[in-house]
């Protein structure tokens, strides 16, 4: 009976995968490379945007990163946005001029 009580206790101090702290966010850019961060679900996304952008040697002021076609912001978190891990982001250079010759 005792080992059964103790058993139960471990049980209960198990999490379950969906409440783990940290997950994995796949950054994709739109030539087809992607980086992999490991983020705390609590964590904004802007040290996410800025740590791809220092990898990659961007200027944080070109890079768009969206989910789901939307934009997101550095304020965002993964839990507000609802990503899972093994999600995207896709990270878009902005485009710059364009004008007609």
């Amino acid at each position: 009976m005792d080992n059964n009580a103790n058993h139960s206790e471990d049980v209960k101090d198990a999490k379950p995968d969906t409440t783990t702290e940290h997950i994995s966010i796949k950054v994709a850019s739109s030539d087809n490379s992607e980086i992999m961060f490991k983020i705390k679900r609590s964590t904004k996304l802007a040290k996410l945007m800025q740590a791809y952008c220092s990898r990659t040697g961007k200027s944080s002021g070109t890079v768009r990163f969206l989910v789901d076609g939307e934009r997101i912001t550095g304020e965002s978190t993964p839990e507000s946005l609802g990503l899972e891990d093994g999600d995207t982001i896709d990270a878009m250079t902005e485009q710059v001029g364009g004008g007609q010759h």
